[in-house]
């Protein structure tokens, strides 16, 4: 773990108690040595954070203290908390619970005015049972984007008619609640989107596709929108 983790996790975890907690049990909680725990607590304090007690006595830390470059205005937030709930409906569940864990982050340190707004905050996106197969198919697709994984893919099209393909997954796009994979395909030999939907088979394979300056993401949304729309990144 990098120290700036670290010590935004230490933060944390003082942050959100009223008590003192002992090195020991910060050690424990965050994996580490309790000697690794007093020199974060003394690289805190010398940085001017207002952490205070002593080894064998407990750390605490002293009340209104935040993190200004964390801090964010009520539409910021609001963006932020959204945003999670949308990747724990319509993404994959390893990158939904990654989500979960970002916004308790985020609640763990905003001042008590931001926090009640955040809590009151009116959106809402249910995590239905019925897509789960879809949030699988959206976790394999996912890393096979990210490995370069080649695909070999049965899929069916509006009409119903089923063909085999091996692609190159290059990007998941969203549209609404329905998701497509980027993809360059070998049979036709150009891009093609697919709908996750009418994938009937999936079968990610050992042989990965090289980087390629003219099937990529970025070469795809440069042609989709050459005057420069937002796409995305």
């Amino acid at each position: 773990m990098r120290k700036a983790t670290r010590l935004f996790q230490l933060l944390t975890l003082l942050r959100g108690r009223r008590t003192a907690i002992t090195a020991e049990a910060l050690a424990e909680a965050l994996e580490v040595s309790v000697r690794t725990v007093y020199r974060d607590v003394s690289a805190l304090q010398l940085s001017g954070v207002p952490v205070d007690g002593e080894a064998g006595v407990g750390y605490w830390l002293r009340p209104g203290f935040h993190l200004p470059p964390l801090m964010f205005d009520a539409d910021e937030l609001q963006a932020l908390l959204v945003g999670g709930q949308m990747v724990r409906a319509f993404t994959d569940p390893n990158l939904g619970e990654a989500a979960a864990r970002a916004t308790a982050k985020i609640m763990a340190i905003l001042p008590d005015d931001l926090k009640a707004r955040a809590e009151a905050q009116p959106y809402r996106v249910p995590v239905r049972e019925r897509d789960n197969a879809l949030r699988q198919t959206h976790g394999t697709l996912r890393k096979a984007c990210e490995a370069r994984k080649k695909l070999q893919m049965d899929y069916a099209d509006e009409k119903a008619r089923g063909t085999n393909r091996i692609i190159w997954p290059l990007g998941l796009m969203g549209w609404g609640e329905v998701w497509t994979l980027l993809a360059w395909c070998e049979l036709r030999d150009d891009y093609r989107n697919f709908r996750f939907d009418r994938i009937k088979g999936l079968e990610v394979l050992a042989e990965t596709y090289p980087e390629h300056e003219t099937r990529s993401l970025k070469h795809y949304l440069e042609t989709l929108c050459p005057d420069g729309d937002d796409v995305g990144y």
